[in-house]
């Protein structure tokens, strides 16, 4: 199958790009890495009147710190999470998460903006973001404004984003003394969607966590952070019994579907095996 006839408009500017949006009526699409806006056309599940390509603006691009917190610019492609420095000194949960995603060829064009935007429940980087507690910075008609990861994703393939506004940069805090971190994801093959996946911060003081945050992914409609089991975890020495109470508090905080393929028990047994092993993970590192 083809897609539709489009036009196509290279944004010269975010301001270039929102007021071509705004021209056609909302009937643009915005492009990025177009991994997921390309097959959506070739299976005619969009029919925009023009594609808006962001790739030639420079205000989406760039990896800095700024009074210790990490910008990412929305159009940073997946290989440059997986090998910039800054990354891996100040957002590593980015780093660690980026080569579980699909493949080589894909991490070449997709961008970390266009994954966090499309907010496929079943993508590493959302979950990631809610992880890290990272703030998103969106632009629109009305200026510039910051939503916090928490606050980003609300349903299957929806965000807090209203139509026509742009995702420019993400936005990581700074490292604090005694972070860590671990990732990790199960799947039938490597670059397969995972079946589950979990990305853990914390911070570790004499043996406690003092602060703790865990986003699951493939468990529900949108990312998930798990607050039972942070409390849980947070309450109490990190120890095996802790953990067995934090894996336990997880049927608290995931409620996945069932699915032909995979009953929702399952998913959740698998959810309390990853959480095991990220926190075992942590315990070695702190």
């Amino acid at each position: 199958m083809k897609s539709p006839a489009f036009d196509y408009i290279r944004a010269r500017s975010v301001a270039h790009a929102l007021e071509a949006y705004r021209d056609l009526d909302g009937e643009g699409v915005y492009l990025a890495g177009g991994h997921s806006v390309v097959p959506s056309l070739a299976l005619r599940l969009q029919a925009p009147a023009a594609l808006i390509d962001l790739s030639g603006i420079d205000a989406l691009t760039g990896i800095s710190l700024d009074d210790g917190w990490l910008r990412i610019g929305s159009m940073t492609r997946h290989a440059e999470i997986a090998s910039d420095p800054l990354i891996r000194d100040h957002a590593r949960l980015f780093h660690l998460a980026a080569p579980h995603v699909a493949h080589p060829a894909i991490r070449n064009r997709g961008t970390v903006g266009g994954s966090l935007s499309l907010a496929d429940p079943a993508s590493e980087f959302p979950a990631v973001a809610l992880a890290l507690r990272a703030e998103l910075e969106v632009a629109g008609r009305d200026g510039i404004r910051r939503v916090k990861a928490d606050d980003f994703f609300l349903d299957i393939y929806e965000t807090a984003m209203e139509p026509g506004e742009i995702l420019q940069a993400i936005f990581v805090p700074p490292v604090r003394t005694g972070e860590v971190c671990a990732f990790d994801e199960l799947a039938r093959r490597r670059g397969d969607y995972a079946m589950v996946g979990a990305a853990v911060q914390a911070v570790v003081e004499a043996g406690r966590l003092a602060d703790i945050s865990i986003a699951f992914f493939s468990v529900g409609n949108k990312p998930t952070r798990a607050g039972a089991a942070e409390a849980v975890l947070r309450e109490n020495a990190m120890n095996d019994t802790a953990i067995a109470a934090a894996q336990a508090a997880l049927d608290a905080d995931l409620d996945p579907s069932d699915e032909p393929q995979m009953p929702a028990s399952v998913r959740r047994h698998l959810a309390r095996v990853l959480l095991g092993r990220l926190l075992g993970h942590l315990g070695t590192t702190a």
